[in-house]
């Protein structure tokens, strides 16, 4: 999924063009506490107030965007930065010196450094340890017994982004620790996004420090495989390998603390974003067995006899439907924001210089005005003679222009190739106790997914 680079003509507006304020706030707080009790909720009906309304956290001012349009506007426009309460909140976890969080010439360095680890013509590179992780997840799978989805999903994300782009022997323990240590960062990162009480954050709390714990685990982790791949004196052909090798603009080594920010931002955002995806399409595989079931027929007809394999994946077109369905209803990634790196007018408004801007893909992915049926699950409406007379922006969930996921067909790949593989031998009910309603962190994810297989 990518688009043009080009800048939509910003429309003229009159200098006091103010937003309208989202009612609901209270002193203090503003409208902090509607992102912690119902943010989904929340940010879907902002769309009945206007294409940007203004919010309040805490004392900020932050502008939201409800439309298709302007979320390309903010993407594609050098008015604005990845700045903003999120990325302030992650840069705790990704450093400032990660491709997910730099701006200007040190991230446009950046991604000339790892691109090439993702170009469509690499990726079949990694075919065999795909087609290995996605067969050893469906081999974990035991008739009739109960299955932790969120454990298994995040052990074959990590293990596939580790053994292709690091090249690590990873471990099942430290796929775990990452597992455990990620859950409990990112709830506490989104917490502290939508309420910024920064000084009650360093409080000795039984939270915090459970949170301090974690956050230091996944720096921990991240130090042991860069010391362990220089320990070995290896160079495979790898992301680890060109980072270690990478120069800055003065021809010298990139520091060791860019290196660290790099693999922690390439690492951990891939295999949460991508675990919660899986989780999802196992949900998805087991309420809507009807399209479970065209993903096995799909397969058979595809690869006969033999397990699905890598080459398959573009034939898999309705399987590819069924992954994109997913992501468009439940995406991981759900809140994204923006800074305004000047004055500036968005959606016939002014954006003051430094102001922070909000959009929640998983309202503009579930708005009516864009989608028939906007709540069913249809793989289909991605059909191309379906497809194309979506708006423009209404789906991009791994965003466009320069901050544009470099590793969308390397995902896309994965995901696709990990659905056929265990809807191709599975069938797939939840178990007493599972409970797959949204958990909202800085992510989305089932709450805590536990489900039974059958072989098909």
């Amino acid at each position: 999924m990518t688009v043009e680079s080009v800048r939509p003509a910003a429309p003229e507006a009159p200098e006091s063009s103010i937003p309208p304020l989202a009612g609901g706030g209270i002193p203090g707080l503003g409208h902090g506490w509607k992102l912690v009790r119902d943010p989904l909720g929340f940010l879907a009906q902002l769309r009945d107030h206007g294409d940007v309304v203004r919010l309040k956290l805490g004392p900020k001012t932050v502008y939201a965007v409800t439309t298709p349009a302007l979320t390309g506007a903010l993407a594609l426009s050098p008015d604005y930065e990845i700045g903003g309460p999120l990325w302030e909140s992650l840069e705790g976890l990704l450093g400032k010196h990660g491709v997910a969080t730099a701006n200007g010439p040190l991230h446009r360095r950046q991604r000339r450094t790892i691109q090439p680890a993702f170009r469509a013509d690499i990726i079949h590179e990694y075919a065999s340890v795909m087609e290995e992780e996605a067969r050893a997840f469906a081999d974990r799978w035991a008739s009739g017994k109960p299955v932790d989805c969120t454990s298994e999903s995040f052990r074959v994300a990590v293990r596939i982004a580790a053994r292709c782009l690091l090249r690590g022997q990873f471990m099942d323990e430290r796929a775990e620790r990452l597992s455990i240590a990620l859950t409990t960062v990112f709830r506490g990162m989104y917490q502290r996004m939508v309420i910024p009480a920064g000084p009650l954050y360093r409080l000795p709390l039984p939270a915090n420090r459970k949170f301090d714990r974690a956050l230091a685990d996944l720096h921990l982790l991240v130090d042991e495989i860069i010391a362990e791949r220089r320990a070995s004196g290896q160079k495979p052909d790898d992301l680890l390998t060109a980072l270690l090798e990478a120069k800055g603009d003065d021809g010298e080594p990139i520091t060791e603390q860019e290196v660290h920010d790099q693999v922690v931002a390439i690492l951990t955002p891939g295999s949460e974003t991508i675990a919660s995806t899986i989780m999802w399409l196992l949900d998805v595989l087991t309420a809507h067995p009807e399209q479970a079931a065209k993903v096995s027929a799909e397969v058979e007809s595809v690869a006969g006899d033999r397990p699905v394999a890598f080459g398959d994946v573009r034939k898999l077109t309705h399987t590819n439907n069924v992954v994109v369905e997913a992501m468009r209803l439940r995406p991981a990634v759900w809140i994204l924001t923006r800074r305004a790196v000047t004055e500036t007018e968005l959606g016939g408004y002014r954006i003051p210089a430094g102001a922070d801007i909000v959009y929640s893909p998983y309202a503009i992915q579930r708005d009516p005005r864009s989608y028939e049926r906007h709540l069913d699950f249809d793989p289909d409406r991605w059909l191309p003679e379906r497809s194309k007379d979506l708006p423009k922006y209404a789906m991009r969930p791994f965003s466009v222009g320069n901050r544009k996921c470099p590793s969308d067909h390397f995902s896309m790949a994965q995901l696709t190739l990990i659905t056929a593989t265990v809807a191709a031998r599975w069938r797939f009910e939840q178990v007493a106790g599972s409970n797959d309603a949204t958990r909202v962190g800085i992510t989305l994810r089932p709450h805590d997914l536990v489900l039974r297989a059958e072989p098909r």
